[in-house]
């Protein structure tokens, strides 16, 4: 008689911290663990017990840096070696709720960018992002689309096309040529339900913070606002990052529970992609049955509340910011001395802004304009998170404070320790004079012609 073969179980391993990645994120996984095998350093850093540890991977889910892993022992893992042949280990090791969330993330797939559009315009932030999403969508080996949607917009699809999207939704009726929530969110839910996208992605623009969270809220998924950087890990997960806890740490949010993953970044946080004309992808029109008389809101005016000189700062190639150094109001005359001579404008930080100094369309920072000039002339400012997120992208980052240790030197390309007072006017009238010289030889070159 044939002995009985025992069925070998599969090890759960143990729990350990990867050196370095941990990002002190609040004690996610401490709270996550269900047997209190973990506890919190100082630092903010978690201290594993091996001997609690029941190896659940509810901490290591948790965690928003993958900074824990599974570890086994030398046994665990010659035991793992001899169950390898065995495919449906996995299956029947996973519980219910795991399998569940298993079929739900493989049923979606795709990158979508959502083209914002006012009277047949698109927003700037939907080109960017779409450049961005064209990153995301190669790592995950997926098409690129976008969602087009309004009246008599069919030319934005192929506009998407020349910004490296593959595949566009298009949804073309006068129900749509103004927006307004109600029908912009079920034309986006029916979308979504019908062609399942795993990540979309939307300008945190009025209509785009309206519209993201209306959808994320019916469709019942996880939604990141103000995201300043983007990425995949390696569970085809979108690795969102952001500032959180006031601004005071950089944060990376991920939803891998639930699909699709939103975020919605602004404006100029995410370089421009170079316009590729004549490039084609395939047109998917799409069309939903609402009508006019289905929608309460009515579109009685359109009024531009954008008036002449206003200043376009996140728009701006030269910027010249003040913060709390700049001691009063009447002080920004020499930044704008100095922006005219650069052909720029003048920006300011929080600060300045809550002071009263300087206008709130002029703030440069989280709470107020992200902008990517040319140049960037920091002036009295100490450089918080708050301010660095906005401007951190800049081409060239100068900063000109009397303490050597602030922070804003960490993100400058030059920096200058000295009191603005004196800097300031040195630069006008450096300026002025390579102008000046600039001037003269221009003459002379035309009288020798």
């Amino acid at each position: 008689m044939a002995e009985a073969t025992t069925k070998l179980k599969k090890p759960r391993g143990k729990v350990r911290l990867i050196e370095g990645k941990c990002i002190a994120c609040g004690a996610r996984c401490q709270s996550s663990c269900p047997v209190d095998g973990i506890q919190m350093s100082d630092a903010g850093e978690p201290h594993i017990e091996l001997s609690k540890c029941i190896g659940c991977l509810k901490c290591v889910k948790a965690c928003p840096g993958s900074a824990l892993e599974i570890f086994y022992t030398p046994e665990e893992l010659e035991i793992l070696a001899q169950l390898a042949g065995q495919q449906d280990l996995a299956d029947e090791d996973a519980d219910p709720e795991e399998l569940a969330r298993r079929e739900l993330v493989a049923a979606y797939r795709g990158v979508w960018v959502f083209v914002e559009q006012t009277e047949g315009e698109a927003a700037r932030v939907s080109w960017e992002l779409m450049g961005k999403g064209k990153e995301l969508a190669a790592k995950l080996g997926v098409e690129l689309c976008a969602v087009v949607m309004g009246d008599q917009v069919e030319h934005l699809c192929h506009e998407a096309f020349s910004y490296g999207a593959d595949k566009a939704y298009l949804m073309d009726q006068p129900v749509l040529q103004h927006y307004r929530t109600y029908p912009y969110l079920d034309a986006l839910c029916h979308l979504i339900d019908k062609f399942k996208p795993e990540i979309v992605l939307m300008g945190a623009t009025g209509m785009g913070r309206d519209l993201a969270g209306a959808v994320a809220t019916r469709v019942k998924t996880g939604l990141t606002a103000d995201c300043t950087g983007l990425d995949i890990d390696a569970k085809r997960n979108l690795m969102q990052t952001r500032p959180a806890f006031g601004g005071n740490i950089m944060a990376t949010i991920m939803c891998d529970r639930f699909r699709p993953q939103m975020a919605t970044v602004r404006s100029h946080v995410m370089p421009m992609p170079a316009q590729m004309p004549g490039r084609t992808g395939k047109i998917v029109p799409v069309s939903l049955p609402i009508s006019e008389a289905d929608i309460f809101t009515k579109v009685l005016q359109v009024i531009r509340d954008k008036k002449a000189g206003d200043v376009d700062i996140a728009g701006a190639e030269f910027i010249v910011s003040g913060g709390r150094g700049m001691m009063a109001k009447e002080n920004f005359a020499i930044l704008q001395e100095l922006a005219d001579e650069l052909g720029g404008v003048v920006g300011a930080s929080r600060s300045a802004v809550d002071a009263g100094w300087m206008p709130g369309d002029r703030q440069v920072g989280q709470t107020g304009k992200t902008v990517r000039p040319k140049i960037y002339i920091a002036c009295g400012i100490s450089g918080a998170i708050q301010h660095l997120v906005g401007m951190q992208d800049s081409d060239l980052i100068v900063a000109i404070n009397r303490d050597k240790e602030a922070p804003i030197f960490e993100v400058a390309n030059y920096g200058i320790v000295g009191d603005l007072f004196d800097v300031v006017p040195a630069l006008i009238a450096a300026l002025r004079e390579m102008k000046a010289c600039k001037g003269s030889a221009e003459v002379k070159d035309s009288k020798a012609a």
